[in-house]
């Protein structure tokens, strides 16, 4: 098959002319094959004519020509009828047939004219909803109207068919999701069909009903739930809120949307979706998540003993719940539509609170876990005891939160006082035949010094005592002892230093000092007096008072096995010694110079220990009368503190910190 420009079989004439000629010679020589003669030709494709001609004797082939007056079309066939193919449609050709045999070609036979049928619609189809298929095509070259039928894919069925002259058709009432099959031709002024299209379509699936939303106010996720629709391929689930759109995809009825917000409200919608489009469901499900936890929590103890909890409105909060428990386990809690509740409190205490918010869809996550320490509490018990003119003892039961006590003596004029840890104290350099207002105050590190504590009086029978050999009974006590010497009704001990002055009269080869400074030289004398009255400067020498006992003592926990001891140094230079008592072992550790804590590499948890880190004195002896601590090493998370007592000394029972 070849193809040629009008033009061009026009330049070629002469040269074609000459070739016949001498075939025509050549056959007249060899016989050349008789003319054929057509008896029809016709058009059923728009690219194709079909010849029918009656057989010619001798002839082994035929050669077909098409010309529409620009083109010249050419086939060579082997018999009839034969067909001329790669034409224009709607075009009228025309068309002959030469016979060719061994002895060469005949001439054209006479011309027969046909005309190409209609081209074919070129369809676009869509459904523009669950029961109806659009179907769309641009103009046809020569067509009048437009036939378009449809039908299910699957042949069962009727067909609907529908004539137009129009370039678009929609057909309605069909089924959602199914599958159909659309053709379509164009027809000529003379009613002639042309070449059909094919196309198949699927309408789009109607919207998901019975939309179920179950909302898990722990996870804060929603299971959407559905009934399926024919023909839908998958489903869309959309959660829209004011700030934000989540969505899952599925080919089940059913899909969970993660990480909802809380203290929001969404609209869920299903999608359901296949190749021909989607269809979303006509209404919404409204589902409000739980309440945010609230924010913005204060506590305050206002008197003592009355605690008030107070926060902010959170969106979507019906009522709230706050949850106040003690560090010895005891839980209370208050519900309430209000931003406030106030409890009753203790204390020495430890208080953890937590604030929920609450609605139809549950509880609030959670949020920050506060707590608040109450002040220590007062020592009840104080008993002070005269011994010796100008030195009075006073001793009392521990109480509950506190870590230091604070003694002090008041005359109206002058201040007497000691901080210990221990609960006892000795106060000494009173004025003689003076009446005293004594309080002890308790103290601790998170809330301080309670200043509600009561007072209690006391007058001093004359003077104070004092002492020369100095050994170290307590952080702020020193006891003081010599020999009796000749003739000496009563001694009077002289401890001075930059500080001030401390003495002690006294009977006895003994006496106990307090208000001493830790870390702190000390010059030290004692006086003999005879029953005249006379004095005697009898010995003189010097002495320093042992380090201070750290405050602040906490642990931190290195890694699976480690803990660090870390402590807040006293002033002044001192070294430290740390002991760690417990069941499966005794850990000791000592800090290199300077630093304020050491490290305990290998130590097993799952077991209570009791810490104390002391002061070293000058000649390697480990002070023994610091507070001792107890801590509960766990092997995963941490439990809640209790003060206990041991003795004279309390201890603190607490959990391993993270650092």
């Amino acid at each position: 098959m070849s193809n040629r420009m009008a033009g061009g079989p026009k330049k070629c004439w002469p040269l074609i002319g000459f070739s016949l000629i001498c075939l025509k010679m050549v056959a007249s020589a060899k016989t050349a094959p008789e003319i054929p003669t057509i008896d029809q030709a016709y058009s059923k494709i728009s690219n194709s004519i079909t010849v029918e001609w009656a057989t010619v004797p001798g002839a082994t082939s035929y050669l077909l020509t098409a010309e529409d007056g620009d083109t010249v079309i050419e086939t060579m066939v082997a018999n009839s009828p034969g067909t001329v193919t790669g034409l224009k449609a709607a075009t009228l050709y025309e068309i002959t047939v030469r016979s060719i045999s061994a002895t060469g070609r005949s001439q054209a036979s006479p011309p027969k004219q046909a005309k190409t049928v209609l081209a074919a619609p070129i369809l676009e189809v869509s459904s523009p909803s669950p029961d109806s298929i659009l179907v769309q095509w641009e103009a046809v070259y020569m067509a009048i109207g437009f036939s378009v039928s449809i039908m299910r894919a699957n042949g069962l069925g009727r067909i609907w068919k529908e004539n137009t002259t129009s370039t678009s058709l929609t057909f309605t009432s069909l089924e959602a999701g199914t599958l159909y099959t659309i053709k379509a031709y164009a027809w000529n002024a003379n009613g002639t069909p042309g070449d059909d299209s094919t196309c198949n379509q699927r309408t789009s699936p109607r919207a998901p009903a019975n939309i179920q939303v179950s909302f898990d106010s722990g996870a804060l996720k929603a299971s959407v739930s559905w009934a399926p629709t024919e023909g839908a391929f998958n489903y869309t689930v959309m959660a829209l809120s004011d700030s934000s759109e989540l969505s899952c995809r599925t080919t089940l009825s059913t899909c969970t949307i993660s990480s909802l917000q809380c203290g929001t409200e969404y609209l869920i919608s299903v999608l359901a979706s296949n190749d021909a489009g989607s269809s979303k469901s006509p209404s919404a499900e409204a589902l409000k998540t739980v309440a945010c936890a609230p924010g913005r929590v204060t506590i305050r103890e206002d008197p003592p003993g009355h605690l008030s909890v107070a926060w902010s409105d959170v969106d979507l909060g019906d009522y709230y719940v706050a949850f106040v428990k003690s560090d010895d386990g005891l839980e209370v809690h208050c519900n309430t539509s209000l931003t406030q509740c106030n409890f009753l409190s203790e204390c020495g205490f430890t208080y953890f609170i937590s604030v929920f918010a609450y609605n139809k869809a549950g509880q609030s996550p959670l949020g920050d876990v506060f707590n608040y320490t109450t002040a220590p509490c007062c020592p009840t018990d104080i008993n002070p005891v005269l011994v010796s003119s100008d030195r009075v003892e006073i001793v009392w039961s521990p109480v509950r939160g506190a870590e230091l006590y604070e003694t002090k003596a008041v005359d109206g004029f002058t201040v007497a006082e000691c901080n210990d840890t221990a609960p006892a104290c000795t106060l000494s350099a009173l004025e003689c035949d003076t009446k005293y207002n004594i309080t002890v105050y308790s103290f601790s590190e998170v809330r301080g010094s309670n200043m509600s504590c009561t007072s209690q009086f006391i007058t001093t029978a004359p003077c104070c005592p004092a002492g020369l050999t100095v050994t170290q009974v307590t952080q702020s006590v020193i006891n003081v002892s010599w020999t009796v010497g000749t003739g000496a009704q009563t001694y009077v001990t002289v401890l001075e230093s930059h500080t001030g002055q401390s003495r002690c009269l006294t009977h006895q080869n003994q006496c106990l000092l307090g208000c001493i400074s830790c870390g702190v030289n000390y010059t030290v004398a004692l006086k003999a007096i005879s029953a005249t009255g006379l004095t005697a400067d009898c010995t003189y020498r010097s002495y320093s008072s042992s380090a201070c006992c750290p405050l602040g003592v906490k642990l931190y926990r290195l890694g699976p096995n480690g803990i660090r001891i870390y402590w807040q140094a006293s002033r002044g230079s001192a070294n430290y010694s740390t002991d760690l008592h417990g069941s499966k072992g005794i850990f000791t550790c000592a800090p290199s110079a300077g630093l304020s804590f050491c490290d305990v590499t290998e130590i097993p948890c799952g077991d209570v220990y009791t810490v104390m880190v002391s002061p070293v004195a000058e000649t390697g002896l480990k002070l023994t009368f610091c507070p001792q601590k107890i801590y509960s090493v766990t092997c995963s998370g941490s439990t809640l503190g209790m003060v206990i007592y041991r003795g004279k000394r309390n201890a603190q029972n607490d959990t391993v910190s993270h650092r």
